[in-house]
């Protein structure tokens, strides 16, 4: 059976003052909140997700309450048949005011051309989500995770910074991420000397596809890996403890992984992210169409480095790499 919690609520600037109090629960518009690899129990004001919290934070600056002016379905990591077409259907046949939806976008896209959707996004040009950046079109916008220009050399190069020693280095990943950065990453390491190998994940993923995909990798002379940002991974903390166990260094494309125990990551700064994602709820809930608001790519990114992680690797971090990091894990 699906679990559903109608246990949080924004509200827009067009809606009733709060001052006013609570609307009638009959008049509040309806939110689905949809993300598959986020527990529902995460998905609230005081979630241990810092970016969560974040966009709730932002919701309340922007006068969106939770429990005040709208009601909200979650639908999370443990919910039943989360990505299956009758779970799609079945939110979509009950006509929520608006879909907030975490890296399956297109999902729902093919679902409903009516109901808007805001969503966090890999490519939406190329996942043929929106027309343009600038003019998305239909009934869905957001914000993308990939920047405006590709930042593989970037992350290349802090690796190496961190490990001067590397060599060749693993592109870990989906099929659907290596056919898209496989040439841009190869690249920029060839640009810096740097021999690449890529490093397939299956999907359905597993932690042992994970570890079997490690091992060859390193077995083939890789000494370094580069995460690829992607949507589909099973879990941070498997990802990173399988690559810990084969002894590499590696780069990350999301802080959670660096939380979870990786070295570092070098990413788009989701804090950004998040609060455009509720000025973005909050405009279509005053009544802006979603085609009428630009589909936002990341501008901003932070630097974060893990120094047990680095410890247990022999790795001693450079001064001026830990003088550029945004935050450093102790």
């Amino acid at each position: 059976m699906r679990r559903r919690e109608f246990l949080f609520a924004l509200g827009g600037s067009s809606l009733l003052p709060l001052a006013a109090g609570a609307r009638p629960q009959a008049s509040m518009p309806r939110v689905v909140m949809y993300s598959p690899t986020e527990p529902t129990a995460s998905m609230r004001e005081g979630s241990a997700n810092r970016y969560i919290r974040t966009l709730f934070a932002e919701m309340r600056h922007l006068g969106l309450i939770e429990g005040r002016t709208i009601m909200i379905e979650r639908y999370g990591l443990e919910t039943s048949d989360v990505r299956s077409k009758a779970t799609i259907s079945a939110i979509v046949e009950s006509h929520p005011d608006l879909i907030f939806v975490v890296g399956v976008g297109g999902l729902f896209k093919q679902a409903t051309s009516t109901i808007p959707i805001v969503a966090f996004s890999l490519d939406p040009v190329r996942e043929g989500l929106i027309k343009s950046f600038a003019h998305p079109g239909g009934n869905l916008t957001g914000v993308s995770f990939n920047p405006e220009r590709p930042i593989h050399g970037k992350r290349i190069a802090l690796l190496r910074e961190m490990f001067p020693g590397l060599q060749k280095l693993a592109f870990l990943g989906t099929r659907w991420a290596l056919d898209t950065d496989l040439s841009e990453v190869r690249a920029a390491a060839d640009a810096q000397g740097i021999q690449l190998t890529s490093c397939l994940i299956d999907v359905p993923t597993s932690e042992v596809i994970y570890r079997n995909a490690i091992a060859k990798a390193r077995d083939d002379g890789a000494n370094g890996v580069l995460v690829a940002l992607d949507g589909t991974f099973v879990d941070h903390a498997i990802v990173v403890d399988q690559i810990a166990a084969a002894g590499l260094p590696a780069i990350y494309p999301f802080a959670e992984f660096v939380v979870s125990g990786g070295l570092m990551s070098y990413a788009t700064d989701l804090v950004e992210l998040n609060k455009r994602m509720a000025s973005d709820m909050r405009d279509i809930l005053g009544g802006t169409s979603p085609e009428d608001i630009p589909f936002y790519q990341a501008t901003k990114f932070e630097l974060v480095i893990n120094l047990k992680a680095a410890k247990a690797l022999s790795l001693n971090a450079p001064t001026a790499l830990l003088a550029a990091a945004d935050e450093i894990i102790e």
